[in-house]
């Protein structure tokens, strides 16, 4: 089997400089410490650079106990986003989330759609009006997310499965918003929260999905589900320095 290089190697993370477009003439300019649909939208476009920019690594980390396709799956979900995003007639929150939750509930390749399908549905029903959400209010969206995907899934933090990465992002996510900080700090203790727990799927065999069936081999290797909700909070985490 090849060797894979590290994930600092492997992560293509678009950072300043690369993709992610800025205003001309200076320096970035911070997402306001509110989040409306200008700066989720912004968001979500950068999480689906950070996924298909990564798209082979992903596929390749399937390939140890999966299909070999989740890198395909997960660019494909992520074309659904961008669809369901510029499809969207109602600019704010709740109707952009709910739009891209069935967009990508039906998107092929096992449980992928679905399970992502489910959590961005969850986020739009937590949506209690058009207003943009502060720090606190972000947290309790992503909060909702979580608890409709966990009424649907039963992994748990250890199966090297997506929730590896979602379960603790979501928790910085929420220390953030408690601690008084900023979205942008809220949304980089998550991403670091995110990828720690993508890091950590390399420590325990898979329980859930065809990997299971191969079980302690797959220790050594990161799971490509955890490893997706990661890039996607690096994502969130570049919006920041995006144009709003």
């Amino acid at each position: 089997m090849q060797r894979m290089p590290p994930p600092s190697r492997r992560f293509q993370y678009l950072r300043r400089g690369n993709r992610i477009r800025r205003p001309s003439g200076g320096p970035p300019r911070p997402m306001s410490d509110t989040v409306g649909y200008k700066e989720l939208v912004a968001m979500l476009r950068a999480a689906v650079e950070q996924v298909k920019a990564n798209q082979a690594m992903l596929s390749q980390l399937d390939s140890v106990g999966g299909d070999g396709d989740h890198g395909t799956t997960m660019a494909r979900a992520m074309g659904f986003v961008d669809k369901a995003i510029t499809a969207c007639k109602k600019k704010d929150l709740k109707s952009v989330l709910n739009d891209i939750g069935w967009a990508i509930m039906g998107v092929d390749g096992g449980a992928t759609g679905p399970l992502l399908g489910t959590f961005f549905l969850g986020m739009s029903d937590a949506v209690a009006d058009k207003k943009p959400v502060d720090v606190e209010g972000l947290a309790r969206l992503f909060e909702a997310g979580l608890a409709a995907l966990q009424k649907t899934s039963k992994a748990q933090v250890g199966d090297k499965t997506m929730m590896d990465a979602l379960v603790p992002a979501v928790a910085a996510l929420r220390g953030a918003a408690d601690a008084g900080q900023t979205v942008a700090a809220a949304l980089a203790a998550a991403a670091a929260a995110a990828e720690q727990g993508a890091l950590s799927t390399k420590n325990f065999p898979a329980k859930f999905g065809r990997a299971k069936n191969i079980g302690e081999r797959t220790i050594g290797h990161q799971d490509p589900g955890a490893t997706s909700v990661s890039l996607m909070f690096r994502g969130f985490e570049a919006a920041v320095h995006s144009v709003h």
